[in-house]
């Protein structure tokens, strides 16, 4: 007999639940995609965008990568890159999951 499991909690919004499960492998799992190929090695954090794996610097980082990619493909769900972390943002929402 199969069981049946409980329906994740909603996060309130339609982005971050439906990119709950969603964990691609980072394309540039190194650092910040746009930064290596400007030949830059530092920057704050690492976000990764959930629908593709692009890896980007934060905002607190000099070019804002993540955003920069979000503004570009409209992917609205990247995740902390940092060890130890698991939380989600949306950027449509500006929420945290």
């Amino acid at each position: 007999m199969r069981r049946k499991t409980a329906p994740k909690p909603s996060r309130g919004c339609a982005e971050l639940d439906a990119a709950s499960e969603l964990d691609p492998a980072p394309i540039t799992a190194a650092g910040c995609q746009e930064c290596l190929e400007l030949g830059v090695d530092t920057w704050t954090n690492l976000r990764l965008c959930v629908a593709c794996g692009h890896v980007g610097c934060c905002d607190s980082s000099q070019y804002r990568h993540a955003t920069g990619h979000y503004e570009s493909s409209q992917h609205p769900v990247m995740r902390s890159f940092e060890p130890g972390e698991t939380w989600r943002w949306c950027f449509v929402h500006n929420r945290i999951g």
